[in-house]
């Protein structure tokens, strides 16, 4: 065989082409997206079976939610140093072991170290926010705000399938059994981030020569980084608290569980659209208004639903609402980083904004668990999240959103 000039093209494998990353990549978050979304069909049975209180579990699905936070940042810098695959594939074992250990307890401090710490590490390296790193990095720049919804609407994907999977199995299996499935399938994470190495290494992305430290004080110092971090957090608020406890709600209003399954089962569904369409949309007008829209169509929605009768039409119409703006605030958000920061550390900056994202989520799911233990009802939370999405709205429009000089100097253009 004469070998191949210097001058002509190498072939690559399929392995090494961007588009099965972003192929990988979706699967990944297809999986450990879709076990965490169908956490929420666990308060009843666990809560139940074990004689607690729905503050108990849902303290350690919020600890969960603030864990995964807390070490995306520090996820992203690990694959800085040896590589998204590595660093994903660490998540996906440890992702895996804390939902088998979840399965094994039978005590609030089992379940909070379980369910809580050990899963919520897993998840901060082999969630949404490193894998959606991942993808911006190694997406074409003209496609990158497309394939960021691509890779969001996959995560809830496997929301439409785990779900009511995990539902026919509840209804099949105790819920022990059912979470030592779930388990074996978080341990695929494993295979498939290795897979990635082709195309990713600790060298991807790096636009800048400029340190860690350099960039965290750049992000600091940005106004429009600090908005956008703080707008963050009622996203996680208003998803992680209807999550987690709509399923609880609706039975409480005399919805059948089947029904409350169905109804996370369509949000995942039109996720997966509103998702994909925020993508393409965000790569042709300006994100931070896009950003703004959604947040107040989100408060319209949540008060409408909660001042209405609840029907199976209501609850219909109200999954397939919120479904399409569900996740539709990701890949603006991820792109903006990007757009403003460039991708050297992307993996820290968005982590520090996903935080946020998380500090919502814990304060949304936990806070749902202590009120209606105290209450009876879920309404204070409820509108709760109704007005926090307006305050987002506002805080969205002031964003300087421009790329920074040292990128167009550099490019001699803007992303």
């Amino acid at each position: 065989m004469t070998p191949s000039s210097p001058d002509q093209p190498q072939t690559r494998a399929f392995w090494q082409m961007p588009g099965f990353i972003l192929v990988a990549a979706a699967l990944i978050v297809f999986t450990s997206f879709g076990i965490r979304q169908s956490f929420g069909l666990f308060m009843w049975p666990i809560s139940t079976d074990l004689g607690w209180g729905r503050e108990t579990l849902s303290l350690a699905l919020a600890a969960q939610n603030l864990v995964l936070g807390i070490s995306a940042p520090f996820a992203g810098a690990l694959a800085d140093r040896i590589g998204a695959p590595k660093t994903v594939a660490l998540g996906g074992g440890l992702f895996a072991a804390g939902v088998f250990c979840m399965s094994q307890s039978a005590t609030p401090i089992a379940m909070f170290s379980s369910a809580g710490l050990l899963a919520g590490i897993g998840l901060g390296a082999c969630g949404l926010p490193l894998i959606l790193t991942v993808i911006g990095q190694v997406a074409p720049a003209e496609k990158r705000s497309l394939w960021l919804g691509v890779g969001t609407a996959t995560a809830t994907g496997g929301q439409l399938l785990v779900v009511p999977l995990t539902q026919g199995m509840l209804a099949g299996y105790d819920w022990v059994l059912t979470l030592m499935i779930l388990s074996a399938m978080a341990a695929l994470i494993v295979p498939l981030a290795f897979s990635m190495s082709g195309v990713v290494s600790s060298t991807t992305g790096k636009d800048t020569q400029m340190t860690l430290r350099q960039a965290l004080g750049e992000a600091a110092g940005h106004r429009g980084y600090v908005l956008l971090t703080l707008g963050f957090f009622v996203c996680g608020f208003q998803v992680a608290f209807t999550a987690i406890h709509l399923p609880a709600y609706l039975t409480d209003k005399g919805a059948s569980l089947a029904l409350s399954a169905t109804a996370l089962m369509l949000i995942a569904v039109c996720n997966m659209f509103g998702s994909s369409f925020s993508g393409w949309l965000g790569g042709r007008i300006s994100k931070k208004y896009m950003l703004s829209g959604i947040y107040v169509l989100r408060s319209v929605i949540i008060a409408l639903f909660i001042t209405l009768p609840v029907t199976p039409v209501s609850i219909v119409v109200f999954a397939v609402a919120i479904g399409f703006l569900w996740l539709s605030t990701v890949p603006p958000t991820t792109g903006l980083v990007a757009q403003i920061f460039g991708l050297r550390y992307m993996g820290t900056l968005y982590g520090i904004v996903y935080l946020s994202h998380q500090l919502g989520s814990f304060t949304g799911v936990w806070l749902g668990g202590r009120l209606f233990d105290a209450t009876g009802s879920y309404d204070v939370v409820w509108w709760g999240a109704v007005v926090l999405g307006l305050i987002s709205a506002l805080l969205h429009l002031p964003i300087n959103d421009a790329p920074l000089g040292r990128l167009t100097e550099k490019t001699g253009t803007a992303d």
